[in-house]
């Protein structure tokens, strides 16, 4: 994605996404098979220990397969309902600075996809991200547990 248009995404996310914005989640890259996204510590997610609040971790965290899962239901064509169904969390440094969180397995959402078109049935995938500080260091894994589900012709 051009940077134009990240410019542009980032900004519209004030509307889809005020809390993340206003906490300073932002799309770092989006590509077809691979997104980062990327939050600095500030006033607005800071936690009273100098660090990155736990919440934003996870929006930062949850967007990049979210994103990709999105993008990929979008270019399919077909209208297909997605669910966050379960997250779970493990914080092992403290966050501080600007935090990086990629998933580069679109390849895995495009077959997902597709069996959930082939079999008409409800397909779920853990999706893991970790949240990789200035230093290179691992502060934060998240795996959050999405549901998509083909939704019948009315």
């Amino acid at each position: 994605m051009n940077k134009l248009s990240l410019f542009i995404k980032n900004q519209m996310s004030f509307f889809w996404l005020p809390a993340a914005w206003i906490c300073g989640v932002r799309v770092d890259s989006l590509e077809n098979n691979k997104c980062t996204v990327r939050v600095k510590l500030g006033f607005f997610n800071k936690n009273p220990f100098k660090s990155l609040f736990w919440a934003v971790q996870g929006m930062a965290a949850e967007m990049p397969g979210g994103l990709l899962l999105q993008n990929k239901i979008k270019s399919s064509g077909h209208n297909i309902a997605m669910l966050l169904v379960g997250s779970s969390s493990n914080f092992t440094k403290k966050a501080v600075g600007k935090v990086l969180f990629t998933y580069e397995q679109g390849e895995l959402l495009d077959k997902l996809v597709n069996e959930a078109v082939k079999t008409k049935d409800a397909q779920t995938i853990t999706i893991k991200t970790n949240g990789i500080d200035q230093s290179g260091d691992v502060v934060s894994e998240f795996s959050f547990n999405w549901s998509i589900k083909l939704r019948s012709k009315r």
